[in-house]
């Protein structure tokens, strides 16, 4: 059992294999946080409460002349609201009276077997065995709302999920403006947040940065988790490196508006919060009603970020992926959309495919530009039919002729989206998201159909069923190509648009819960222009998602490095693409695209019939080579062992097997050096006492390997792959 109950002193202890969790209402029965961090056992922490009279930080009435007693001050498992704590609420309100008051205490707790799960989102996933849940229930005595706190505990991968439930149990309409799904009070700690901000074209780049005395925020506005920023974080004491130190990793399971903030309070207190965003949200709960915020994922490390990484890795490849694909095989596909774009007919796809096929590649993806009158990027979106015109006979003709070749075939779209230039919105133009009397924002030319509306989503459901019951349409892209503004939906009175956001979201998850529960076997990829909605949300349903359209080795480097630190590796969709690159115009050895791109669930973005016979040679050596170590590098351990956002002159990473007995290391040469130093790569995860060989040949101890490290080969010219293959000798 992981959750631990001390009835008189109404003490929780929620333990892994590592941590502890503690948490006790107090004589007042506000709910303190006491601990987390190393386990601890089930010893009461209490005594870590010690605190004084301050002036201007009020105390509560019950408290009386308890002047040491402040709720500006104490620890709290879920912060309050207006009454007494200026820092970061994790609640707000208006109330029946417009007053934004919600003051909690505890009234009462639950146990139960197994992983709770939240009505209409993605969450984690477990049998009965996998994880315990700890249900804690808070009130707010004077207007009947009730939060319930939902804590599931995964004892084996230091794991806590939590969310809360907020129950209207009073007579009138309450208003929630904010609603956290955590709260985590540290009462002592100098820390350091990093995030994963970036822009299209450039996600995820790591940034450190010490806490000041204020508060920090790192958020998404836009409609979708975001290229800007990740709805992921970590804090970490200064000292903490990959193999050391302590960090606290926490994730949202959420791909709209979010927030993460940060506070360093008067007294050196560190509160961290995260869910969605408090702006553009207002959520009307009407007596008995209740509402789920999205689930937020924890994990602590006392052993670095290696240990916070791998946690985060095992447990999103196992309970939050889903479908045939979890740990299947991925097939390397092509996709057409740099050779070709929009200019291209039934003879040109196959004639990619062609030369694909004899190389090696399993499936072949058709981009944009199939559907509707769509020649360029200004028409057709929501037209879901397929242009006969260009593609004689429709889809099946391509799509046997594909099979034929011993390939898949696999179709794009972009369901969210709606062209002014369509059939759909001369039909429904009340559908798009707009502010009725404004002229609305364009983002590469299109808006954005409401998915909080049934029937927007009935017709979207109808009409790629259709399509992919068409042919044998064994993968689907689903991208989204711009972000969202003008929020406003027709079908909510004007006092719930603050609603709108977030039903956006509960529609889009219904709908891709629709299609993968009537296509188990069809392997989805998410995408927005890349890796704008990159999140734990889109993985429940898609268990890859297209990492950046930059594609360009170099770049990726660094995007890879900051979407490791969360995701694991076999979620994120990477490519070869063509030189000259078609974002930087930076030209790389295909050998070195194909080694960055194996970091990944890989592919080709380009018309591989346009390579030299040398190149088209690499490129079958390449898929072999992927194929052989893709348990590898999908299941095993993934180690940083360079950072390229510090480093320019090289980089370097590491797959390991689970049974420690072989490792694979690549990496890149970035720039070369005359005369330059020799640089020894130290590589981790070996069993210290076994004996290694170096690519067939070197014989060298783990313990030698791990410390002493491999010597990086030096290289004329830039860009330049490494490999290193161990294996154990037995």
């Amino acid at each position: 059992m992981a959750i631990y109950i001390d009835e008189q002193k109404k003490l929780f202890t929620l333990s892994t294999n590592n941590t502890s969790y503690q948490m006790m209402a107090d004589k007042y029965l506000v709910l303190n946080h006491l601990y987390y961090g190393e386990n601890i056992g089930q010893e009461d922490m209490s005594y870590l409460l010690d605190y004084q009279d301050r002036g201007f930080s009020g105390n509560p009435y019950e408290a009386g002349n308890e002047r040491d007693y402040s709720l500006d001050s104490r620890p709290q498992e879920y912060s309050t609201n207006g009454v007494g704590d200026y820092r970061i609420n994790s609640v707000s309100v208006i109330n029946a009276d417009g007053s934004d008051a919600a003051d909690w205490r505890y009234a009462g707790y639950t146990i139960e077997k197994g992983k709770y799960a939240i009505p209409g989102m993605p969450a984690l996933y477990g049998e009965e065995k996998d994880a315990d849940t700890l249900i804690v229930e808070l009130a707010d005595k004077v207007t009947g709302l009730h939060a319930f706190l939902y804590y599931s505990v995964w004892e084996e991968r230091d794991i806590i999920t939590r969310c809360v439930k907020f129950v209207n149990q009073g007579t009138d309409a309450i208003v929630l403006t904010k609603a956290a799904s955590m709260n985590l009070d540290l009462m002592s700690g100098d820390w350091e947040l990093m995030h994963f901000h970036g822009r299209h074209n450039l996600e995820r780049q790591m940034e450190r940065v010490p806490l000041m005395r204020g508060k920090m925020t790192v958020e998404s506005v836009r409609g979708a988790s975001s290229h800007q920023h990740n709805p992921f974080a970590i804090l970490c004491s200064k000292d903490t490196t990959e193999e050391a130190g302590s960090c606290y990793g926490t994730a949202l399971v959420y791909s709209g508006n979010f927030s993460i903030e940060a506070e360093k309070d008067q007294m050196g207190q560190t509160r961290l919060t995260a869910g969605i965003n408090s702006q553009r949200f207002a959520w009307t709960l009407e007596a008995g009603a209740e509402f789920w915020t999205p689930e937020a994922v924890m994990t602590y490390s006392s052993e670095g970020f290696e240990k916070m990484s791998s946690n985060f890795h095992h447990t999103f490849r196992e309970h939050l992926c889903r479908g045939k694909y979890k740990h299947e095989r991925r097939p390397v596909l092509i996709n057409n959309w740099e050779a070709t774009y929009f200019d291209f007919d039934k003879e040109k796809i196959l004639n990619i495919a062609k030369g694909a096929s004899e190389l090696g590649v399993e499936m072949l993806v058709l981009d944009d530009g199939w559907f509707g009158k769509r020649e360029g990027d200004v028409s057709g979106l929501g037209d879901w039919y397929v242009n006969t015109d260009k593609l004689e006979g429709g889809l099946k003709p391509i799509a046997d002729g594909i099979n034929a070749m011993g390939m898949k075939f696999g179709l794009w779209f972009e369901p969210e989206c709606i062209s002014e230039d369509s059939d759909l919105y001369r039909a429904h133009p009340d559908w798009a998201i707009q502010i009725p009397g404004r002229q609305p924002n364009r983002s590469r030319y299109q808006l954005i159909l409401d998915m909080g509306r049934e029937d927007v989503r009935d017709y979207l459901y109808e009409r790629m069923t259709a399509i992919l019951d068409s042919a044998n349409i064994e993968y689907v892209k689903w991208d989204m190509n711009r972000h969202i503004s003008d929020v406003y939906s027709a079908v909510l009175p004007k006092e719930r648009q603050g609603e709108a956001s977030h039903r956006y979201m509960l529609g889009l998850y219904d709908l891709l819960e629709r299609l993968v529960s009537r296509y188990p076997d069809l392997l989805l990829e998410g995408c927005s222009g890349g890796g704008g909605r990159f999140d734990l949300g889109m993985l429940y349903y898609s268990p890859q998602i297209w990492c950046s359209d930059d594609t360009d080795a170099v770049e990726r480097l660094s995007v890879q490095y900051g979407t490791s630190f969360c995701y694991p590796i076999s979620t994120v969709g990477s490519h070869v693409s063509a030189v000259p690159n078609h974002q930087t115009g930076r030209i790389t050895p295909v050998e070195t695209r194909g080694t960055v791109a194996m970091a990944g669930s890989f592919g080709y973005e380009l018309d591989l019939n346009l390579l030299s016979d040398g190149e088209k040679e690499e490129v079958k050596e390449q898929i072999k080579t992927f194929k052989k170590y893709y348990n590898l590098t999908h299941e095993g351990e993934y180690y940083r062992l360079t950072n390229p956002m510090e480093n320019r002159l090289y980089a370097a990473w590491e797959f390991v097997s689970q049974d420690q007995s072989e490792a694979l290391v690549h990496g890149m040469q970035i720039l070369a050096q005359p005369s330059g130093p020799s640089i020894h790569i130290p590589v981790r995860g070996l069993k210290a006492d076994a004996m290694y060989e170096v690519n067939g040949e070197l014989v060298r101890s783990g313990r030698a390997l791990m410390h002493g490290g491999l010597n990086f080969p030096r290289q004329t010219g830039d860009f330049k792959a490494v490999e290193f293959y161990l294996k154990e000798v037995k």
